[in-house]
């Protein structure tokens, strides 16, 4: 479960990225390991996210099948359940893979409003 703590500076617009640079979960076809660094980087409202959970949450993925679209979004969608915060974007830098890597980026704008890089 994701935990949260009061922000500190509420009514300021700031930038906090987390970067997980041992990312694992499996290959929902063939169960091989998949590799990532995922980047975590978002504006936040009342609410920040504790480290130590976010370590645990990620963590989770390990032994989990999905695919990098999924997972990406699912991830986005957790944190921003949690934290409801201003912006935040996830991007799974995903590692070489039958000569082939893969970077999937999902993001949110509160209020519905397109994020950076959005039409």
């Amino acid at each position: 479960m994701l935990e949260t703590f009061p922000n500190p500076e509420p009514g300021r617009d700031y930038e906090i990225t987390h970067t997980a640079h041992e990312f694992t979960s499996l290959c929902p076809i063939t169960g091989q390991p998949d590799f990532a660094t995922l980047v975590v980087c978002y504006v936040p409202a009342e609410r920040c996210v504790e480290l130590r959970s976010l370590k645990l949450y990620l963590q989770g993925y390990r032994q989990q099948g999905v695919f990098y679209e999924a997972l990406v979004n699912r991830v986005l969608t957790d944190l921003v359940a949690a934290l409801a915060p201003r912006r935040m974007e996830v991007r799974g830098e995903f590692s070489v893979r039958g000569g082939l890597s893969s970077v999937v980026v999902a993001r949110h704008a509160a209020g519905g409003q397109p994020g950076p890089g959005r039409a």
